[in-house]
């Protein structure tokens, strides 16, 4: 470890007078037990739970006695006596309160990509005659590109118009020839919410049907579909939800949609009589009718050890924690780290906010990685984009303080103009 480096992880230790206000905040912090049941790295901040969350503590056991016990010893009979079978189903019905879904609405399978697919397809054609599709040019990457896919080989009049940030660009596109709308509830670069009753309102005002990416939403805030007449909604359980790499996603179907919806990829898991092999497809009746291959049964079980620790509190402690958390280090990059050309592009207000703050700066990429060599865990969004995700179920008031310090320390000392954190790396 270089001097420089020690000198910038010594700035966090410094006693201060926002430090102490941190520790006070963390004592008076209801939820601050919870930390202890996820497996964080000893002396780092993790504040990149946006993109990966920490695992929780009951993981290892969880999946050596599916390994040892379920796998090794029960074989194929793990999938009755284990009830492997059903998790799409059941891990779903746990998901749905999280984001205001009924039983029986949300299936938990396959990726976000291949979720919002099935989404789109099944919501065209309900939606037959009409041609054109609103999104969003900040869109997540792979939202816009699986749109453009499913027009270029299913739905070829189809066109697709993009708006930009703001809830009055996506209103002003929508007209009576939309058929679908799909936006990210949170945008993953500046973390920006958006009204999401508003714009299903007037989605359904005109007749068109409307899909929610909720990646950067469920688990940091509360989601109401069904309070909001939300039709379609997709996301992964990686981020907020602490599912682990390769956790499967979910696909919310509003309950008076399953009728009429059609999944586009008749796998036979989504047959209505899996096991008795016919040769034709009879789609399943019910949410299963989405289900398409076989599930990753390992891939479920961090995220039902995740879920078990969200059963413990609600999500409007954990809003309120969230929006504590961000507001301190908005104000902490404000006192401590003016003139040091960082700007904010997260929304000041609370309703315009999700769980996360993202900062600019034209060295974005050389800052970050001096960052998480210091220690202090965010990440890096093209083009200039310094990215900071506040899980509120381990991250600490302490945590923000130790964070801002750092980057103080490496910005005052011009640490991140060493050249090793200027190299590029594949994952960002």
């Amino acid at each position: 470890m270089s001097a420089t480096v020690e000198a910038a992880i010594a700035a966090r230790k410094a006693d201060t007078p926002e430090r102490a206000r941190a520790r006070a905040l963390d004592q008076r912090d209801k939820l601050a037990g919870l930390r202890a049941r996820f497996d964080l790295p000893a002396g780092e901040i993790y504040l990149d739970g946006n993109s990966l969350g920490a695992m929780p503590v009951s993981v290892p056991a969880a999946i050596n006695g599916a390994l040892t016990e379920g796998w090794a010893k029960d074989l194929i009979r793990s999938w009755n006596g284990r009830d492997w079978h059903n998790l799409p189903v059941t891990v779903g019905d746990r998901l749905s309160p999280l984001m205001g879904a009924a039983r029986g609405e949300v299936l938990a399978a396959d990726s976000t990509s291949v979720n919002l697919y099935k989404a789109f397809c099944a919501a065209m054609r309900m939606r037959t005659g009409r041609g054109k599709i609103v999104s969003e040019r900040n869109n997540f990457p792979t939202d816009v590109h699986i749109l453009q896919g499913a027009i270029a080989n299913v739905f070829p009049e189809a066109k697709l118009a993009l708006a930009e940030d703001s809830d009055e660009s996506v209103l002003a596109l929508i007209d009576a020839d939309t058929a679908v709308v799909c936006l990210s509830h949170v945008n993953y670069r500046s973390g920006r919410l958006r009204d999401m009753a508003a714009v299903t309102k007037a989605a359904h005002a005109a007749g068109a049907l409307v899909i929610w990416d909720l990646c950067h939403s469920l688990g940091a805030l509360p989601v109401d579909l069904n309070a909001c007449e939300a039709d379609f909604a997709v996301g992964c359980t990686y981020k907020y939800m602490n599912g682990g790499p390769g956790a499967p996603a979910f696909l919310f179907v509003a309950g008076r949609h399953l009728d009429g919806a059609r999944n586009p990829l008749n796998g036979w898991q989504g047959h209505t009589a899996p096991f008795g092999f016919e040769i034709d497809y009879r789609p399943a009746k019910t949410m299963e009718k989405f289900r398409v291959g076989t599930p990753p049964v390992l891939s479920y079980l961090p995220l039902l050890e995740s879920l078990a620790v969200f059963e413990e509190t609600d999500m409007a402690r954990l809003r309120e924690k969230s929006l504590a958390l961000t507001d301190f280090f908005i104000e902490m990059v404000e006192a401590r780290l003016a003139g040091h050309g960082l700007s904010l592009v997260t929304p000041r207000d609370h309703a315009l906010r999700g769980s996360q703050v993202a900062l600019t700066h034209e060295n974005g990429w050389p800052i970050m990685q001096a960052l998480i060599a210091c220690g202090v865990v965010g990440d890096f969004r093209a083009p200039d984009i310094l990215r900071f995700g506040f899980t509120p179920l381990y991250v600490g008031f302490e945590d923000v303080w130790g964070a801002i310090a750092t980057l103080e320390a490496i910005m005052t000392g011009s640490l991140w103009r060493e050249p090793r954190f200027a190299e590029r790396k594949l994952v960002t």
